[in-house]
């Protein structure tokens, strides 16, 4: 498959990514088109729509060898028990191909790079290729009555999130990006075997290191 478009936003690095998609409120990013796709015509109706599907490529994920295992060792279970493959969305696939839900926010038909597509909630890397945009249903897509399976089961207990004053004058960043880093962090991006409190933590976040520590349920931003 060809990629069509790249996801655009802050994360250079996997760590820090949200788990899932559509978790962290402000969270956002920005949808660019491949030269070949950069056609005005194939947004049209796309406005009035609120959410979107993206098919996408876990490019850093490929496998080497022909092989695969049937079982994975999902995070949410403290990577120390392993389920089928088909249970769980590990990137670690046959097919490596990822799906996330999105809102929305704006659309832009004429930029210097073509139609681009303003997005919420993507739990994608930056420059991660996108192979499909397909309109999100919600009466055929959703369904309040589904069963999680296992991850009903596993600990999904938010962070407590705090961040000094003083620390916050150490980051450039917009109120809007200080929402979604706060939700970043309430959602514990550590490994889930990890519970060291005097241990360090960084992930890249809109080309700045973000620095922070876990202690007794809350997340402390460090300068």
């Amino acid at each position: 498959m060809t990629p069509i478009a790249h996801i655009r936003n802050g994360f250079d690095g996997k760590f820090g990514i949200p788990r899932q998609s559509g978790l962290v409120e402000g969270l956002d990013a920005v949808i660019v088109f491949c030269p070949e796709y950069r056609n005005p015509e194939a947004l049209r109706g796309l406005e009035e729509f609120s959410h979107i599907w993206l098919l996408w490529d876990f490019s850093l994920a490929h496998r080497v060898t022909g092989e695969w295992s049937p079982t994975v060792r999902p995070p949410r279970l403290g990577g120390n028990r392993r389920m089928g493959v088909w249970a769980t969305r590990s990137p670690f696939r046959p097919n490596s191909i990822g799906l996330s839900s999105v809102r929305i926010t704006s659309i832009e038909l004429d930029t210097p790079e073509g139609p681009i597509i303003h997005i919420e909630g993507a739990d994608l890397m930056n420059g991660t290729p996108i192979l499909d945009i397909k309109p999100y249903l919600p009466f055929t897509d959703s369904h309040p009555e589904a069963s999680a399976g296992w991850t009903e089961r596993a600990e999904n207990t938010l962070l407590a999130v705090d961040i000094a004053p003083q620390v916050r004058l150490a980051y450039p960043f917009t109120s809007r990006q200080w929402l979604a880093l706060e939700g970043i962090l309430a959602g514990d991006p550590r490994p889930h075997y990890h519970d060291d409190g005097e241990r360090t933590y960084s992930f890249e976040y809109l080309g700045h290191t973000v620095r922070f520590r876990v202690k007794d349920g809350t997340a402390y931003l460090l300068p």
